[in-house]
């Protein structure tokens, strides 16, 4: 009997996308489908305990074949995952700038936050990164040993247990290889400015598991990205742009701004223009200050480096159970820039008394400032001749896994004992100053803060730099799995599939501050961070059962418990439906409870202290952008603040319910369409409260701000992790594959997925208001609603070409300016096109263009990132890329 489309379609594609379409990769032509009498190996389906075929499972899956990625141009795990358009995740290079995140990089299924994706590699879990903890970094994953990549996109904590609220992300690797290879990649921007790329990875392998009993695998892979300073690109080279409304700029400048004894606020270089284009005269003309346009001393995207070494050893014990013993390691750096350190307070108090040779007036010859008679002045001074600050971050991760798998008296089974470590370090490596040597440079008149330095001042700052490793931060988790599913019985709809399992893990975390040298650099941000320690065991015990009702009626009923050693237990179950009425139509649905336990960085996590990203008017200090009296204005208007964050060890576990309802049909031959609705509800969200919504509501949060004794000045703002309210988002995903019959032209497929949110509302506080979000920049991030891609693939003979779309919608901007200003950020469009010819023995050549059309991100006014003009999160400042990549095979 020949199958129907839509079956052979589920056939070749259930294990992967939504069972109708794979992302990225199209679907096996008719031809080389497999026989209808050709046996069908049982496979573990990420989402599911139960092993069975392929065209059985109900989940909504997509797949990537990683033979696509390099069509793509897609050199990282996070490129492959901006591919799918229900992930939200922000790039994680460009948001490592400045925001102490050691460069990690996070997936972000459905928006909700990458600490409530699960991230796998081949089905078990990895150490997270310890800079918050709270989810793997992707540039350790093995990109040039993956053969695809699965996500779930439901909720699975009933089959895996905490984080897989958003979904599961499963990178699977090659399991057994025979042969060599090795490819290179190089990829440069049309623009000048940095941002280039190269890869090269090897790879071998020996031994037939079927024949020899055994194999041995492994894979040598390095990757490098140039940095791009924000000064290379016009469109983020300067936070000042009047003709938007902008000003984006510090208080803390070069010449430096002073503050009297006698109430005086003044610069010595406001008359002469202060120092442009760094520094810029205030706009607000009532003061005679300078400002610090700090935008075009941050990169946009710093240096990386990723180097990772995969090894795995099969064999074969008998001819039911295979053992195997795999091995990562992987290191991933991250050099990043930002502007020249700000010294002033409330972390340092520059004091220059009238004896200085640099006293306004004084025999150095600095301008004399009208009304100043010899009094002492509080200075606010940027030492630029030091340089940016520079932080080199480094993470390492090595994971062992034992695996045995196999079949057992009518069960299948699989166990692994593993041991994951991932280490993170942090090193100054220019630009920081020691604050107390600053402070007697300027107190002893050594030092110049408003002009160029003579050799004695050059030579006492050059004695003031700070370099060596201030933090060191490991997570390490070691776990004990089994798992094993058989067929019960034969129901009139099919075999009763059950599968039991339970799971233990013990986590530890610690972190490590060298107090000696991060508490001589106020700026950063670690120099009142104490060293932490954290560790837990985990257990778990979960079944499943798939239950065939009917004929074309299928039931799967999941439950899990799972126990924190320190924050308690909780049980959750999920149950789902599929129903196949015809040959062309199927439908699916779901509901299942998830949880997050907070990590241990969210309740142990040292508290560091930073400064704002956006500047603000002290309420208490500076109300309506007038200083009180006795107030410095240079410090408390329209100035970064200071920040603290940190653990919580009262934060509490998340829950969520999610409901979802699905349909794929094939109205035609070979095409599908699919189409899903979700709908998730998240209580207790563990997170801290965004800056602008604390400082735009003083009367709500007075509690949170924490001023000197004397009352004269903020010390910080505490914002710590802490459960807040509740989050609802909606929303459908849709899906097209249809693939043309194959004529002398070629073969021609299009794939089409999008995903529309429908509504993101949250709380920031347990019974508060809901903020929309969707649509609409809140507080600290937009959620768009309406993303796509779209992938056209051509192939004849040994050419093959792809030209693709990846689309953001537009939203409403942060619009933190003057009503005048206010705007809408435009809809985010590129294009990419390549092409790969297999014409040569062994040889596979691929030429490419990324951003084919030179799209420009679209103007922001968000002053969330230190990166202005434009959102580095989400689009991309290289402009348009080209490519090569030769693979040769032995």
């Amino acid at each position: 009997m020949r199958p129907s489309p839509l079956s052979r379609s589920r056939r070749g594609l259930c294990a992967g996308a939504a069972c109708g379409l794979a992302l990225l990769a199209p679907a096996a032509p008719a031809q080389d489908a497999p026989a209808q009498d050709a046996p069908m190996q049982r496979v573990e389906i990420t989402g599911s305990s139960i092993k069975r075929l392929a065209a059985q499972t109900a989940l909504p899956i997509t797949t990537i074949r990683a033979e696509d990625f390099a069509k793509q141009g897609l050199t990282t795990a996070q490129e492959v995952l901006n591919t799918i358009p229900m992930n939200q995740s922000s790039t994680g290079a460009s948001q490592s700038v400045g925001s102490g995140t050691g460069g990690r990089a996070v997936a972000d299924l459905r928006g909700l936050g990458g600490d409530k994706t699960l991230v796998l590699l081949n089905g078990r879990r990895l150490a997270n990164h310890p800079f918050n903890a709270d989810t793997v970094d992707l540039n350790i994953l093995p990109v040039a040993a993956l053969e695809r990549v699965e996500v779930l996109r439901d909720g699975a904590s009933a089959i895996y247990g905490t984080d897989a609220i958003g979904g599961v992300i499963n990178f699977i690797t090659k399991r057994s290889v025979q042969g060599g290879a090795v490819a290179a990649e190089l990829y440069a921007p049309q623009r000048p400015g940095g941002g280039d790329e190269q890869r090269f990875n090897l790879s071998g392998g020996f031994g037939d598991l079927a024949t020899d009993g055994y194999n041995l695998f492994g894979v040598f892979d390095v990757h490098h990205q140039g940095a791009l300073p924000a000064a290379a690109r016009r469109f983020s080279r300067t936070g000042v742009r009047p003709e938007r409304g902008v000003s984006q700029t510090s208080g803390t400048p070069f010449p430096a701004n002073f503050f009297s004894d006698n109430g005086i606020a003044g610069n010595p270089g406001y008359l002469g223009g202060c120092l442009p284009p760094a520094s810029i005269p205030n706009p607000d003309t009532s003061r005679l200050t300078c400002r610090f346009d700090y935008s075009s001393f941050v990169d946009d995207l710093p240096a990386t480096r990723q180097e990772t070494v995969l090894g795995r050893a099969s064999y074969k014990l008998g001819a039911d159970h295979t053992a195997a013993l795999e091995w990562l390691h992987s290191r991933s750096t991250n050099t990043s820039a930002v502007a020249p350190p700000p010294l002033a307070p409330p972390d340092v108090q520059l004091i220059m008394h009238a004896s200085s040779p640099y006293y306004p007036g004084g025999s150095a010859g600095v301008p004399a400032v009208a009304g100043l008679g010899g009094e002492d002045l509080t200075l606010s001074w940027r030492p630029l001749v030091t340089g940016k600050r520079r932080q080199f971050d480094t993470s390492i991760s090595d994971r062992v896994v034992l695996s045995l798998d196999g079949a057992l008296h009518g069960w299948d089974y699989n166990s692994a004992l593993s041991h994951s470590i991932s280490r993170a370090r942090s090193t100054f490596t220019g630009g920081y100053v020691i604050d107390a040597r600053i402070v007697e440079g300027i107190g002893q008149g050594i030092l110049n803060p408003f002009g160029a330095q003579d050799a004695a001042g050059a030579a006492f700052l050059a004695d003031s730099l700070l370099l060596g490793k201030f933090l060191d931060a490991k997570m390490s988790s070691s776990a004990l799995d089994f798992k094993a599913s058989r067929d019960l019985t034969t129901l009139p709809g099919g075999p009763l599939g059950f599968a039991v399992g339970a799971e233990w893990r013990h986590d530890k975390a610690r972190y490590l501050v060298d107090r000696a040298l991060a508490s001589q650099a106020s700026s950063s941000g670690y120099s009142e961070a104490l060293d932490q320690f954290g560790s837990r065991n985990i257990g778990a015990v979960f079944g499943e059962l798939n239950v065939p009702v009917l004929k074309g009626l299928e039931l799967n009923l999941a439950l899990r418990h799972d126990r924190y050693s320190d924050v308690g237990g909780s049980t959750n179950p999920k149950v789902s439906l599929r129903y196949q009425p015809g040959a062309q139509v199927l439908l699916r649905a779901s509901y299942n409870r998830g949880f997050r336990a907070p990590t241990l960085f969210d309740l142990h996590g040292p508290q560091t202290s930073t400064n704002t990203s956006d500047t603000y008017d002290d309420p208490l200090l500076c109300p309506g952008g007038t200083a009180v009296p006795g107030a410095n204005p240079n410090v408390v208007c329209q100035q970064q603040q200071k920040v603290r964050q940190g653990g919580n060890p009262e934060v509490r576990p998340e829950k969520s319910k999610t409901y979802s309802i699905g349909v794929a049909i094939e109205p035609v031959r070979d095409l599908t369409l699919s189409l899903d609705y979700w709908n998730i509800k998240l209580r207790d969200q563990i997170n801290f409260l965004a800056e602008q919504t604390i400082f735009a509501d003083y009367a709500k949060y007075r509690d949170l701000f924490h001023y000197s004794a004397d009352g004269r000045q903020l010390d910080y703002v505490l914002d710590i992790t802490q459960n807040l309210g509740e989050v609802h988002t909606r929303g459908v995903d849709v899906s097209v594959n249809w693939r043309l019959p194959k004529n002398r032209f070629g073969s021609f497929t299009l794939q089409a997925d999008g995903t529309y949110v429908d509504k993101y509302d949250y709380q920031n506080e347990r019974g508060g208001p809901f903020t929309a979000n969707a649509g609409i920049y809140a507080d600290a991030t937009p959620v768009f609603r309406w993303r796509h891609n779209i992938l056209l693939a051509w192939s004849l003979g040994k050419w093959n070409i792809n030209l693709g779309n990846r689309y953001l919608s537009g939203y409403t901007d942060q619009n933190a300016v003057d009503a005048a200003f206010k705007q809408r950020v435009g809809a985010y469009s590129t294009w990419s096109l390549s092409g790969s010819y297999t014409g040569i023995k062994n040889v596979e050549l691929t030429a490419g263009v990324k951003n084919l059309t030179d799209r420009e991100p679209p103007y922001t006014n968000q002053q969330t990132t230190f990166q202005q003009g434009y959102d580095p999160r989400y689009t991309d400042p290289l402009g348009r890329t080209f490519y090569v990549r030769g693979k040769y095979s032995f």
